[in-house]
This record gives C-alpha cells, sequence and structure tokens, in this order.
C-alpha cells in the first residue's frame, strides 16, 4: 500500500512514517499543499494522510482540489485542530475521516486500514449502476443524473445518495445515515444529515417526482 503523507512538522513526519513503515506501508512525504498537488497529480496513492495548517495551500483548499479534479483517493486529516467546526470543514470540503493530534498510533492504522476497505469493497463490489426511477448514479466516474442531464453535487452530497441507494427501499435513520457518510465519531446531536438531506432533494427532487422520503420516528428512504 503507497501512502502520501502531507505534512510539514518533520518531528511529526518523522514520527508517522517510521510507525506506518515498521506496519509494511510505502510512505511518500510531502512538506507543503503546492508540493503535494504535483504528487497527487502525477501518482495514484492508495490513501492521502494530511495535516490541515500547511504552507502555501491549506489542508481544506488542498482536499477541495483534489474532489474537484474527480480523484476520490480516501483522505485521512491528521490535525491539532479538535473543534467540531474545524473537522464540520474538513470533512464538508471532501475528506473521508478526521483523527486529531496527539493519538495513538494503533487507532491510525485502524483508521487506515478501514478507509482501504471502504474503497476496495466500493470499487470491487457494487453494482455498476444504482437507479431510482430516471436518478442515476454511476460509482465509477461518481457522476449523478437525472433524466440524463448531469447533477452536481458536493462530495458529502455525493455520499448521502450513494448510501440512500445502497439502501434503496429501506428505511435507514439518522444515526446509520451519519456513521456512514460523516464517521462514527461525529457529533451524534448535530442535525447535518436533515440539513444535506434537505440539500439534496433540493437538487433531485422534482415537482412531479418524490425520491428521497422522511419516515417518521425513524429517519430516511430513497424509493422508486
Amino acid at each position: 500500500m503507497h501512502i502520501l503523507l502531507i505534512e510539514d512538522d518533520q518531528r511529526i513526519s518523522d514520527f508517522v512514517i517510521k510507525g506506518l513503515e515498521e506496519n509494511d506501508f510505502q510512505v511518500s512525504l510531502a512538506t507543503s499543499g503546492e508540493q503535494a498537488r504535483d504528487l497527487i497529480s502525477d501518482n495514484h496513492w492508495d490513501i492521502i494522510l494530511m495535516d490541515i495548517m500547511l504552507p502555501g495551500v491549506d489542508g481544506i483548499q488542498l482536499t477541495q482540489m483534489i474532489r474537484y479534479k474527480k480523484i476520490y483517493t480516501p483522505i485521512l486529516v491528521l490535525s491539532a485542530l479538535s473543534d467540531p467546526a474545524d473537522k464540520i470543514a474538513a470533512l464538508d470540503s471532501g475528506a473521508d475521516d478526521y483523527l486529531s493530534k496527539p493519538f495513538h498510533f494503533n487507532e491510525l492504522i485502524s483508521r487506515i486500514n478501514a478507509l482501504t476497505r471502504r474503497t476496495k469493497f466500493n470499487y470491487q463490489e457494487k453494482e455498476l449502476l444504482y437507479r431510482c426511477g430516471s436518478l442515476a448514479l454511476n460509482p465509477d466516474n461518481h457522476q449523478v443524473s437525472l433524466n440524463d442531464n448531469n447533477i452536481d453535487l458536493s462530495p458529502r452530497e455525493y455520499k448521502l445518495l450513494l448510501f440512500l441507494l445502497e439502501n434503496k427501499n429501506k428505511a435507514v435513520s439518522r444515526t446509520q445515515i451519519l456513521n456512514a457518510v460523516w464517521g462514527i465519531n461525529y457529533d451524534n446531536n448535530t442535525n447535518v444529515v436533515d440539513v444535506y438531506i434537505s440539500y439534496l432533494r433540493n437538487k433531485i427532487d422534482e415537482t412531479d417526482t418524490k425520491f428521497i422520503h422522511t419516515i417518521k420516528g425513524t429517519g430516511y428512504m430513497i424509493k422508486d
């Protein structure tokens, strides 16, 4: 497995690289957003470990750029910023997971393994195309269309729609959605699921077609 570590603090990068190499991972280091940008464009990576506070292009901007270029390599943010607002900003920009510094190294390894397993499953086991009436999602190129017209979704909206389609015609709770789309460590008291359901409805629900249904006392369901 080839990992790109983006970290400008040499003390931290030396520690992380040593630990990862002891666990048989191959690691390359970028010390700035600009250097990382070139490495990401020119190489294939199994996972990206990224600090937020970087010189030049910061981690949030870099993540947005990566997703804008339709590069869907898993991104695990490693940051000393532990405020919920910082986590939300990173996840909403397209990161897949967030681990606050300092962290236990075994947890880092577990997060890496979980993200790579999930990605491997998504690419190898998922259906070629998800459909719900006139709505279609192609997991190979991350394109979503409605009546053959492309729909522009943010990375988080895309993940939410994908999870709903994976569970089509089945009610899923807000907690299930939160865990699958935002991660198990996300604040369960937040209303972010309802907010993003609203965003998604505004983009895919037509006047005569309602895809996403509210299931009272449970959560949501997408159905034909």
